[in-house]
């Protein structure tokens, strides 16, 4: 992977960053302030959904750090290196736990007849989003510690 892909990619992972942390300080809470005051009868449940969100946030932005010290890997051709698949690993429990987390709390909002058909698709989606990560990285880390086994097999070859 050339020096400027590399450089975009860890630009790209910056600016994900960057628009989340914003959308957490600026967009999130007055989402909820207005929702409460749209939904009254829901209001008591403002700032247990935005504590959840801004919990979610937390593995989140763990992957995206493992996302770039990855990249530093692919920089320094160490793509095909434990570190690189424990690396992986890591971004996959990351998003098996961001999937858990939506899921119990779609949950919990649905036992308290508080799941509003907008805030279940969304949530939804961001389920469906997390487990394609979570199985992308899941065979990413398989096939990177497969080619790990022969890369060191044939090592011992020659």
């Amino acid at each position: 992977m050339g020096k400027g892909q590399i450089i975009f990619l860890k630009f790209t992972v910056y600016l994900i960053g960057v628009m989340i942390v914003s959308l957490c300080i600026f967009a999130l809470p007055h989402l909820a302030a207005e929702s409460a005051a749209v939904y009254p009868e829901y209001a008591y449940l403002e700032y247990p959904v935005l504590i959840g969100l801004y919990v979610t946030v937390i593995p989140f932005f763990f992957a995206l750090y493992q996302a770039l010290k990855l990249l530093g890997y692919v920089d320094k051709n160490e793509s095909f290196s434990k570190v690189a698949v424990h690396r992986i690993g890591l971004i996959k429990y990351a998003a098996i736990i961001i999937s858990l987390m939506y899921a119990l709390g779609m949950l919990i909002l649905f036992i308290v007849n508080a799941l509003h058909p907008g805030i279940g698709l969304v949530g939804l989606l961001i389920l469906f989003i997390s487990v394609v990560i979570a199985v992308f990285t899941a065979v990413l880390q398989s096939l990177l510690s497969n080619a790990l086994q022969i890369k060191r097999e044939n090592d011992l070859t020659i």
